[in-house]
């Protein structure tokens, strides 16, 4: 059977291609007449070393010699595309929600329909088009959603009806569709024959290739990579970039310095069909039907049919070793239900000819998401890997960002949301893996809406205060492992719909986050923040100051006591991270990041501190639990438990203090809450967390304290008009471009990290600016809510996207924080955004399709619900972090 599918899906056009690659290969190599690649001997060096001869690491070598990379060596422990990129459906999809996927994928098609042309090869690329199915009116809405970004990208895409369903595919069956969405330059290739020609390309380009050669391990030294050790002998190199596939995570771990790379291989199932009586149309457009959890494609004149099953079964948890992926065993029960749909969705089918049921391993991660970047131990040890089934229509784009990645340090567009950074040791038990990829594969056609959470390998990192508020009702999410609060339910709520409540629309927790709002505008809440980031810097000197006034943008050398905001910037100015920073003693800070940098801040600050035994750099995160009480009342609740003065002057805003509280001492005390409103935030030794909590529960009551959680600082936050890390700001984004300026100290004395790049935009002007929306006709009740990402136009031009957004209690309107571009109307080109340039346009956000006239604001708009003196308002300036 496995030989039998081998010559089915790809074998006429490898033989076609194979025999002239390895005449263009042998032919090519001074060093060698020989015809087979495999069996010229190993260089003693090169510059990068690709382990991986699919798409991935073809991908990678193709875009690394255009780009001026001579030096490269890939090494296939089998032969070219034999891996999961020879059993792939081939089908090139743009319809991504994540923007960043979307782009590759845009990338990926263009590159495959000229690849053709420019190596000879052929790579069967046929433009077919797709349609996605919506069975149900949320389905179609999140089309929608996925519409509207392609389209202000230009690609073109419209929802259309179920009649032209049946129009674009006459054998569809239509009676149970609301709509679709159309997506008319999608593409078919044989993904094989992509592989073979982007390696034929990159070969011509001066890149030995070498089947039949398997890596053992990766040596390195200080945290370096040096050389890949082989079964043929050593290559010394600069960067290696495991594109291993299924193999990533065996292979990361088979140094002595493992690299955790999160990936789990599932069984993939689809149907291969004879050609059917009347054969298909090779341009018949393929059909997603997400309800029904399949596609279908058509396939030499039948259908090539799989889907992602609500059971899939999880592959090789113990590890793996076979070279090619033989074709698994056939399992009709299990690909029943599949089939069943697939039948319901072409009636016509009955009485076609089966010809094989292929069952190949794909790997998936832990979060949906691809997997590329720089691991952070070991430095030039590059990943591309866990596809999560979309590997022909990422790896254009994918292998184009890793190449720009090695080359110039850094992509040319945003790829945190694919960042191995993050992802923490934590991620990678292979029980875990297990566990959640079987989550995993059937949410690839669930439908998601916004705020889920996945509900597999959950409970793994909690604070100390996990199980009193769970008792009191809280409800969980999950951010980097740890359990955070989103908000707590009251006592005698009906818990069984909240926890079932997955809208587009108004939420069944509005009212329960309200009642939270309003508690820490009027009275005190209770927040558990325990997720932060938090690191020690010291030294025995002042290494640890200068260090760090070159590193961030603020002036750290503040008074003790003193906390400062300020970005960990790149050299383009860009926020790597996004931080509070205490000055504990001379010579001792203490760094508040957001949670999901634990890995990716860490990595950042190795690579770019002295490596000086004088200077310590310490991860505490799990030393301290993080309380952050907000509201007006918390002043006297603090300073009932520690006997001790808290207002204004004596402990000033942005100061901190070690205090005690209650019986504890040692306890940091920042008055900082990170949402504009008053109040502290409590850094407790983890012994004394229960203690604290109870004392401070106790002693609030009088004061109408309560819990609250994680939504409801996000609506504090976002109507403050306070960014966070990860989703507003990223490493393409300034200080100036969000009006963050009074947090740089240009004149700080000293030069600093992306200096240069904020001196140029303070005197030329910026391309971009954080702008601040108030929905004006929007009907909280009964109209699709805003959640991020959505189109904003100006005057009925496109001029950016939302970032993040929230409902504003207090302004009783939707807000929306994103960012304005300024394209000029004729050349298309980028122009520098003024203030009358905000000022002076007419906004409207696109929901789904919908547009909804929108107020922009530069400045928080608690000016005007609060008139406020000015040095009240000195935290509006804080970081947001989440």
């Amino acid at each position: 059977a496995a030989g039998m599918f081998l010559r089915l899906l790809s074998d006429i056009q490898w033989r076609a291609a194979h025999p002239r690659w390895r005449r263009m290969t042998g032919s090519r190599r001074s060093t060698s007449t020989t015809a087979e690649p495999h069996q010229l001997s190993l260089p003693a060096q090169a510059q990068v070393v690709i382990c991986g001869g699919g798409i991935m690491g073809t991908s990678v070598a193709y875009h690394l010699s255009k780009m001026g990379f001579k030096d490269i060596v890939l090494l296939e422990q089998g032969r070219l595309a034999a891996g999961t990129t020879r059993f792939c459906a081939g089908i090139v999809s743009t319809a991504r929600p994540v923007s960043i996927e979307l782009k590759m994928a845009h990338y990926s098609n263009k590159l495959y329909q000229q690849l053709e042309q420019e190596t000879g090869v052929q790579t069967g690329y046929m433009k077919t088009g797709s349609i996605s199915l919506a069975q149900t009116q949320d389905r179609l809405i999140s089309l929608k959603r996925i519409a509207s970004s392609l389209n202000v990208m230009g690609i073109p895409c419209e929802i259309i009806s179920p009649k032209k369903v049946s129009q674009l595919h006459p054998l569809i069956n239509i009676h149970d569709l609301v709509g679709a969405m159309y997506v008319p330059e999608d593409a078919l290739v044989s993904s094989a024959n992509v592989s073979l020609a982007l390696a034929t390309a990159a070969s011509r380009n001066g890149v030995q290739i070498h089947e039949r050669t398997s890596v053992s391990h990766v040596t390195i030294q200080k945290g370096r990579v040096t050389g890949v050790e082989t079964d043929r002998g050593r290559i010394q190199c600069e960067y290696f970039v495991n594109c291993a596939g299924q193999w990533a995570y065996e292979l990361g771990h088979s140094g002595e310095e493992p690299v955790h790379i999160p990936v789990h291989a599932c069984e993939h199932f689809y149907l291969l069909t004879h050609p059917l009586q009347e054969p298909l149309s090779s341009s018949l457009p393929t059909i997603v039907d997400p309800d029904g959890r399949i596609y279908i494609r058509n396939w030499q004149g039948g259908i090539l049919s799989g889907g992602f099953e609500k059971n899939p079964k999880p592959l090789f948890t113990e590890g793996r070793n076979q070279l090619e992926i033989q074709n698994l065993q056939e399992d009709w029960d299990h690909f029943g239900p599949l089939l069943s749909a697939l039948l319901r969705r072409m009636p016509g089918l009955e009485a076609l000819q089966i010809m094989q049921l292929v069952n190949c391993p794909e790997s998936f991660t832990p979060d949906m998401r691809c997997i590329m970047g720089e691991s952070p131990t070991a430095r030039g040890y590059f990943v591309l890997a866990g596809m999560n089934s979309a590997g022909i229509s990422y790896g254009g784009g994918a292998g184009k960002y890793l190449a720009e990645w090695i080359v110039n340090g850094y992509p040319s567009e945003n790829v945190w949301p694919l960042d191995l950074k993050r992802f923490g040791t934590l991620q990678s038990s292979r029980t875990f893996l297990r566990h959640r990829v079987m989550e995993v594969m059937p949410l690839m056609y669930d439908l998601k809406v916004p705020r889920w959470d996945f509900q597999t390998g959950r409970q793994l990192r909690t604070s100390p205060l996990y199980d009193r508020l769970d008792a009191q009702g809280a409800r969980w999410m999950e951010k980097h492992g740890f359990e955070r609060v989103k908000y707590f339910v009251p006592p005698g709520s009906d818990l069984l719909d909240l926890d079932h409540s997955k809208t587009f629309y108004k939420p069944d927790w509005f009212d329960i986050v309200g009642a939270e709002v309003k508690c820490c505008k009027e009275a005190v809440c209770v927040i558990d923040m325990s997720s932060f980031t938090k690191f020690e810097i010291s030294s025995t000197g002042d290494q640890a100051l200068e260090n760090l006034q070159y590193l961030f943008s603020n002036d750290l050398d503040v008074p003790v006591g003193h906390v400062v905001h300020t970005g960990m910037l790149n050299e383009k100015g860009g926020y790597e991270n996004d931080c509070s920073i205490a000055r504990l003693s001379k010579r001792s800070f203490f760094m508040i990041s957001p949670t999901d940098q634990q890995v990716h801040c860490w990595a950042w600050l190795k690579s770019r501190l002295p490596d000086d035994s004088n200077l310590v750099l310490e991860d505490v995160t799990w030393k301290y639990t993080a309380l952050n009480l907000i509201g007006p009342r918390a002043v006297d609740v603090l300073s009932e438990l520690s006997y001790a003065p808290m207002t204004a002057e004596h402990f000033p805003s942005l100061f901190c203090k070690e205090m005690s509280v209650g019986y504890a001492n040692g306890i940091r005390v920042m008055s900082i809450t990170h949402t504009g409103e008053p109040g502290f935030v409590l850094y407790i030794p983890i012994e004394y967390a229960l203690h604290v909590y109870n004392e401070v529960m106790n002693m609030g009551q009088k004061y109408g304290i309560r819990n609250a959680g994680y939504y409801a600082l996000r609506s504090l936050r976002i109507e403050k008009f306070f960014a966070f890390w990860g989703q507003d700001l990223d490493a393409f984004t300034t200080p100036m471009e969000c009006g963050r300026e009074f947090q740089v100290k240009l004149d700080k004395g000293m030069e600093f990290l992306g200096q240069e790049v904020l001196l140029e935009q303070k005197q030329n002007g910026v391309y971009k600016r954080f702008t601040m929306f108030i929905l004006e006709d929007h009907d909280t009740d009964m109209d699709l809510w805003p959640w991020w990402g959505e189109p904003i136009f100006r005057n009925g031009r496109y001029v950016g996207k939302t970032t993040s957004s929230a409902y504003s209690y207090t302004l009783e309107r939707h807000v929306c924080l994103g960012f304005v571009h300024h394209f000029d109307e004729q050349t298309g080109e980028e122009l520098v955004v003024t203030t009358d340039f905000i000022n002076q346009g007419e906004y409207e956000i696109d929901i789904a399709g919908q547009r909804f006239q929108a107020k922009a604001k530069l400045y928080p708009f608690s000016s005007l619900f609060a008139q406020r003196r000015r040095k009240d308002d000195v935290e509006l300036s804080g970081y947001q972090r989440e």
